[in-house]
């Protein structure tokens, strides 16, 4: 194998209800990726219980490994290195994954890659088109929603986030309201597009002169209104209070995004994390980047917004090439985060 074309990063991910391992080449190209899902186990919770998913992960993530190499034919001679998600995420299980891929790198000599869990989803994108800089990059998922500027490769700076649920969550815990099985962003999503904006529901800190999100006055208006509802027996229609709320998200997500737009020299809008998948957003954010000369709208491809670790191979190749390395004493950091740009 020649080292300079080809570098093959093995990757794990376990932040959270995924165990996932993947072979990338060059951080363009999966060549492999075996993923288990524990979504049947914590559907009758309503929510990822961390002791259950850290267990799943123990006993899923040797056979994902074995299987991407049966898949592929590698073996350990042809890594450049392995890489792994070791934040933000759940401490158990983001553990899981950094013991697995210490003892990887130990008995192969190969270098050990750290991997931010959200800079994977950035990287994610790749699997869509090149990443040109600077960018910025509006991460949305179950467990984060941020803006983040890149002003060249490998630089992450935070310029706004959510001040309490992501918006995820919020799809999540409204989707319990309703009676939809977690995770409830797709089945919410689709029934959103059944109805109409009736409710008109907060939009908060949408015009507040900053980049960061709040979910938590929103999700509580959505609730009070069908509790009301059923307290006075009236019977409300769920694909409106879908569209209603999705609507809310989006507005507030699109207005903040747009306004970063035009404060930053960007040339791209990158959108990623388990969101990105939602229909609505990304047809609102496609319709704002074509009014914006200049910035392109790249969107992660819907198989990889939500946690897999073709993203972590993706984004490891680039930690890679710029040096960024871990020993053994590599451990989780589950409240790890970019650092911050004053704006």
């Amino acid at each position: 194998m020649n080292e300079k074309k080809d570098t093959i990063i093995l990757a794990f991910e376990s932040s959270c209800d995924e165990t996932s391992v993947a072979l990338v080449r060059n951080g363009a190209q999966v060549l492999a990726q075996s993923t288990a899902t524990q979504i049947q186990s914590h559907q009758r919770f309503g929510g990822v219980v961390p002791e259950v998913a850290s267990r799943h992960h123990i006993e899923q993530i040797i056979g994902c490994l074995d299987d991407v190499f049966q898949q592929t034919g590698l073996g350990y001679t042809d890594l450049a290195a392995v890489a792994v998600t070791y934040g933000p995420g759940l401490v158990g299980a983001l553990l899981v994954g950094v013991s697995a891929v210490k003892a990887v790198a130990f008995a192969h000599n190969l270098p050990l890659v750290p991997v931010n869990h959200m800079a994977g989803h950035i990287y994610a994108a790749r699997y869509t088109a090149p990443i040109e800089f600077p960018a910025m990059a509006l991460l949305v998922s179950g467990g984060h929603t941020e803006l983040v500027y890149m002003p060249q490769e490998n630089d992450y700076q935070i310029i706004g986030e959510t001040r309490d649920d992501a918006c995820g969550e919020a799809f999540d815990k409204i989707g319990r309201v309703l009676g939809i099985n977690y995770p409830a962003g797709k089945e919410i999503d689709e029934l959103a597009h059944q109805g109409k904006d009736t409710f008109n529901f907060p939009r908060a800190m949408e015009k507040e002169d900053n980049y960061d999100f709040s979910f938590s006055g929103l999700k509580s208006a959505f609730i009070n209104t069908v509790h009301h509802a059923d307290q006075i027996g009236t019977k409300l229609s769920h694909a409106d209070l879908a569209a209603s709320f999705e609507q809310s998200v989006v507005d507030v997500l699109a207005e903040k995004t747009v306004r970063a737009l035009h404060n930053f020299p960007v040339k791209q809008l990158i959108l990623a994390g388990g969101v990105a998948a939602n229909s609505g957003l990304r047809t609102r954010l496609e319709k704002e980047c074509a009014q914006i000369q200049g910035v392109d709208l790249l969107e992660a491809p819907l198989k990889y917004c939500g946690d897999n670790a073709a993203m972590i191979g993706a984004a490891g190749y680039v930690g890679f090439k710029h040096g960024n390395r871990a020993g053994m004493t590599l451990n989780a950091e589950p409240g790890l985060e970019f650092p911050w740009l004053s704006v």
